[in-house]
């Protein structure tokens, strides 16, 4: 009798342990990024935050470089092994298309599992392939005109001299400036396209059509911005740099007087504290051309969920109740980590609406978000660095007079037309 019950009493522990171990066995959701300072740290906040309420699950984040990244996605999604894929990546913006329309299938559709309604329109539309969206947009590139007040003003330039203004414009306010504090209007790097997608997307323009084949040749917004690039470097206000460590130092050491970019140069900006109370930040020059607006964008990422997740509908859970829904989440991340995120009900809030001191006492963010919603929607394409490479690999010969803007872009176009083919 004891012999029997003895054997009870082990059979209820076994069952009681092995019903433990399962209850102790968590579900996981792996996601890869980049950027440590950035991405990673922001996502880890958003791991904080879930795990309060949900602590049986566990999520592991991994830093990859982001050339890494890009490789290690494209070689699993092409040789079809989805084993060793995350449930969550991050994505480039001007990448999407490539890996949407390259990998049909291997991103979740969430449609009808995000309220897209809620975020930025340009940043939903570059996830889109035939009216099904596939990610959680996260921060936006949305740019700005930062000049130092002290140099313009000495230059004779108020605030409101400086809104809204064309970018031939900023080119007569830049010689302005040069003949009377002998700064340069802007550090440029006439290699790097950023401010030609900046101009293109300010005037709803890209380097592909709606259809997603290349308009070059033919592009007038793209001629034009050639004119404006070629313009700035004749004109003798752009202080040359290469690099980013150049660039950010002509800005940091006083020796520029505005620079046009994304919002993600805050943080550079704010970096030199002698220069406080030195800065704002007005809207974008525009292309002078019919439906050109002074908004624009330049760089951000998005979230997507992988189709294969073995927990993919934990990991849409996990998007939703932190990027989809936690307004003061985006209040955190803008305050610890200057990420304008495109939520659009986040930007009502304290974070948004504070003064900045560095920037005058101006609510630099608040701005931001309201030039954010005017950015223009336009079709990335699948080779938008093929594409920009293309143009600057033209840009030396344009700036020489050596090629007419007809003639190298003419050129560009074939050279992305045959790296399309290869």
């Amino acid at each position: 009798m004891k012999k029997l019950f003895a054997l009870l009493i082990l059979a209820v522990l076994t069952i009681t342990l092995a019903a433990c171990g399962e209850k102790e066995e968590k579900e996981k959701i792996t996601i890869w990024a980049w950027d440590p300072n950035f991405n990673i740290a922001i996502m880890e906040e958003a791991k904080t935050r879930f795990l309060e309420e949900n602590p049986d699950v566990e999520i592991e984040i991994v830093d990859y470089a982001k050339a890494d990244l890009e490789q290690k996605l494209h070689t699993n999604l092409a040789s079809g092994l989805t084993k060793g894929l995350p449930d969550i990546v991050l994505i480039e913006d001007y990448n999407s298309q490539k890996y949407l329309q390259s990998y049909p299938g291997s991103f979740a559709d969430l449609t009808n599992e995000v309220d897209h309604s809620k975020f930025a329109d340009y940043k939903v539309e570059l996830m889109t392939v035939d009216n099904k969206v596939y990610g959680v947009p996260f921060d936006s590139g949305v740019s700005g005109f930062y000049y130092r007040t002290d140099i313009l003003s000495e230059a004779g330039y108020t605030a409101s001299d400086l809104e809204n203004i064309t970018w031939d414009r900023y080119i007569e306010i830049g010689k302005d400036v040069v003949e009377k504090t002998g700064k340069k209007m802007v550090a440029f790097d006439p290699n790097d396209g950023g401010v030609m997608r900046i101009m293109l997307q300010s005037a709803g323009d890209w380097y592909f059509d709606n259809e997603g084949n290349v308009a070059v040749k033919d592009s007038a917004v793209l001629k034009e911005s050639l004119r404006l690039y070629k313009e700035m470097v004749d004109a003798g206000i752009t202080k040359p740099t290469t690099g980013w460590g150049e660039w950010v130092g002509a800005m940091n050491n006083g020796d520029v007087a505005s620079v046009v970019t994304g919002v993600w140069i805050t943080g550079s900006i704010k970096s030199e504290d002698t220069q406080s109370g030195k800065w704002a930040v007005a809207p974008i020059p525009k292309l002078d051309m019919a439906g050109a607006v002074n908004a624009s964008n330049l760089g951000g990422s998005s979230w997507y969920v992988l189709d294969s997740s073995d927990n993919k509908d934990l990991a849409i859970e996990f998007l939703n109740d932190t990027y989809s829904s936690d307004v003061d989440f985006y209040q955190t991340i803008l305050t610890n980590r200057g990420a304008v995120g495109s939520y659009i009900p986040s930007q009502t809030g304290a974070a948004y609406t504070e003064e900045d001191e560095f920037f005058g006492n101006q609510k630099i963010y608040e701005d931001f978000a309201t030039w954010m919603n005017e950015i223009p929607s336009v079709n990335y394409g699948l080779y938008t660095y093929e594409a920009d490479a293309a143009i600057m690999a033209e840009m030396q010969d344009i700036l020489n007079g050596n090629k007419t803007f007809d003639e190298a872009l003419e050129s560009a176009e074939n050279t992305v037309k045959a790296q399309i083919e290869e």
